[in-house]
């Protein structure tokens, strides 16, 4: 019984939740992310390129036969998807980036801020450190 209480007070910590949370929500926002290059922005590029589909976009290398008679090989490297893996990340990155340039100013403005200043002491007290005061005068 000792380990599942040990187990329950690590995972009920702050970071641990946080941290789960944030994976989450990093899974759902690459979700997006990937579909928003593959159905918005690369669209967007294959009109500019004059209807080039990237996502589909290969490079072929013909391979010569070894043997007499034997056809030669072809090997296709899928260039168009590694692309659009490269913006999905860059766009993934850059609001990762965004995010934590946010926390980071909200951090230092909070931190900057003076705290508050102690209220005046109630008029009573005053009056009391007052007297106290004239007496270790006389």
């Amino acid at each position: 019984m000792g380990l599942l209480k040990e187990f329950q007070k690590f995972a009920m910590r702050g970071n641990v939740v946080d941290m789960a949370v944030g994976v989450v929500i990093g899974g759902a926002f690459g979700k997006i992310v990937t579909e928003l290059v593959g159905k918005i922005v690369m669209p967007i590029v294959g009109w500019m390129t004059s209807g080039v589909n990237l996502a589909e976009a290969t490079y072929d290398i013909t391979i010569p036969a070894i043997k007499e008679g034997a056809e030669p090989s072809t090997i296709e490297i899928g260039w168009g998807a590694f692309a659009q893996s490269i913006i999905d990340f860059i766009i993934i990155a850059l609001a990762i980036f965004l995010v934590v340039k946010l926390m980071n100013k909200a951090q230092e403005q909070f931190a900057a801020k003076p705290e508050a200043e102690k209220p005046a002491p109630p008029e009573d007290i005053q009056l009391l450190r007052e007297i106290r005061d004239e007496l270790k005068k006389a």
